[in-house]
């Protein structure tokens, strides 16, 4: 497994109470676990920027999780998927680690997700048979972190991923406490390997990507304000940080 480049086109679709769309292009750095190490004058890979935030390698946290979940010994490679730090300056709303056993078939995925005070959550995604995750299925976890001021901490994710050779799919579906869906998002695009020339070319296409990224967020805050979109105050943080889809969940109820 070698590192790559994520070329990556975003959507937000917000459904009701007032409809909202935005796609923008971003990359992200695609890597395996340990991370090698990225290193240039305006551009970097910091791992203290995840997982435990020590500055230890992001594999040893995921592998923590896998373990809480009985999956430790069914992966052979992970692959990081994550924005670079620019300029000193790093916002990731989400990264995600895909978990892939000796057959090279993703059997979990952990995303991490950042929100704007500083705070984080990871949902684990699996089918608690150890069986790859198919392309088609959407796996639904419990809604337990704030992210957005514009929607309640309930509800449920519905999370979809596809990687067919060098092409990447990630979708995310918001649903509400009475399960309408209102937020639909996705990240789609290809893998290229990561060198020189790809990494100065997204560098120089993408400038000020960090940056742009938490612009971008108060920019559709601002519309949504204006459209008089209720705001949700941010509720204090849940104790517990990791949470998993609910069909895990269910079998470790069961297991107890």
């Amino acid at each position: 497994m070698k590192p790559h480049i994520f070329n990556a086109k975003v959507m937000h679709k917000r459904l009701f109470p007032k409809e909202n769309k935005f796609i923008y292009n971003l990359y992200y750095l695609a890597l395996p676990l340990p991370a090698p190490k990225i290193q240039r004058i305006f551009l970097r890979f910091d791992a203290k920027d995840l997982g435990f935030r020590d500055g230890s390698d992001p594999g040893i946290f995921a592998k923590k999780v896998l373990s809480n979940y009985g999956f430790d010994k069914k992966i052979e490679n992970i692959m990081l998927i994550t924005m670079p730090r620019v300029f000193g300056y790093v916002f990731n709303p989400v990264s995600f680690y895909f978990c892939f056993d000796n057959n090279k078939k993703f059997i979990a995925v952990i995303a991490e997700v950042h929100n704007t005070f500083g705070e984080q959550h990871y949902y684990f995604c699996a089918n608690p048979c150890h069986s790859p995750i198919n392309e088609s299925q959407w796996l639904e976890a419990e809604k337990v972190f704030h992210v957005s001021p514009f929607l309640p901490r309930d509800g449920s994710y519905r999370f979809q991923f596809s990687l067919k050779e060098e092409r990447l799919g990630i979708w995310i579906d918001y649903f509400d406490s009475k399960n309408n869906k209102q937020l639909m998002t996705s990240l789609v695009g290809n893998l290229v390997p990561l060198n020189n020339l790809s990494l100065n070319k997204a560098f120089k296409t993408h400038l000020f990507l960090t940056i742009k990224t938490i612009l971008l967020i108060h920019l559709q805050a601002l519309k949504l304000f204006c459209k008089k979109v209720f705001y949700f105050r941010k509720p204090k943080q849940y104790q517990d940080k990791l949470s998993a889809t609910l069909n895990i969940q269910k079998e470790v109820l069961n297991k107890k």
